[in-house]
């Protein structure tokens, strides 16, 4: 599934090909995504100048003058500009075609979503206050996200800090990748309850949150399987994976084998030896 690093990479991959330029018009070629494209979408975003293209949490949001559309990747979704004369292929399911004022040069922003997990939904309100999007906590790259925030909102909580660090209504984007690889640097186990981690601690690893997702998304965020960015290009963080998908092979510090285990139907991966 693409993580935050993953949608930021693709939303700067798109963003020259949207922002400032006229949405000529929205082909939609199946509807049928996690919740049905709305059928007035196409006359919403027709003729609408481009604001701008932000990220909140997973969601791409595309600012115009009277609302937003919001894009969400799903599981296996991804955003690309394409040549104009590239045709369709099965699971492309919409293309948002915009044109320069002074070129009058089109571009083609193309959707391709496999499992159909992904969307594409409106509001003419201000996207924080979409019931999708309001209840959500802060940004990790923001100076809101510290370890005295992390501390006071573990307080009393028995969960797993890595359970904890992957709760969206305490932060977002830190997906199962980036949370493995942010514990192994801070050198917290996987299995300790959030409550019982000190200040320092979490300072620590709210420092290797932030350092964890801005490397990722300086080298395209991480492509396991299918991911590519906005630009069509995998993402190569896989490449400086710690632990993550490294069970048994033998950790980078001590030597000592990477341990896999199941938290909350996720795989983690942790060096016993390093994350106390």
């Amino acid at each position: 599934m693409p993580e935050l690093p993953e949608v930021e990479t693709t939303r700067r991959g798109i963003a020259p090909a949207l922002e400032g330029r006229s949405i000529k018009e929205l082909r939609v070629r199946d509807r049928r995504l996690r919740w049905p494209i709305p059928d007035d979408m196409e006359d919403r975003l027709r003729g609408q100048p481009v604001l701008s293209v932000t990220r909140r949490a997973k969601y791409l949001l595309l600012q115009i003058q009277n609302g937003c559309a919001m894009v969400h990747l799903g599981m296996s979704g991804s955003m690309r500009i394409v040549p104009v004369d590239e045709q369709p292929e099965k699971h492309d399911h919409f293309d948002i075609v915009t044109v320069d004022k002074v070129s009058g040069r089109d571009e083609i922003v193309r959707f391709n979503d496999p499992r159909r997990f992904g969307s594409l939904l409106w509001t003419g309100l201000q996207p924080d206050t979409h019931p999708l999007l309001c209840k959500l906590g802060p940004e990790p790259l923001e100076d809101t996200f510290n370890g005295d925030y992390l501390w006071q909102s573990s307080r009393g909580r028995k969960i797993t800090i890595k359970q904890h660090i992957m709760n969206s209504h305490v932060v977002v984007g830190v997906g199962n990748i980036y949370a493995s690889e942010a514990l192994f640097r801070a050198g917290i186990s996987p299995k300790r309850a959030a409550g019982k981690i000190s200040r320092e601690r979490l300072h620590q690893l709210a420092v290797a949150i932030k350092a964890v997702l801005l490397e990722a998304i300086k080298v395209g965020g991480t492509t396991l399987r299918d991911y590519r960015g906005g630009d069509g290009k995998p993402g190569y963080f896989r490449q400086q994976l710690n632990v993550y998908e490294r069970g048994d092979r033998p950790c980078r510090i001590c030597d000592q084998p990477i341990t896999r285990i199941v938290q909350g139907q996720r795989a983690t991966y942790y060096c016993k030896s390093c994350q106390r």
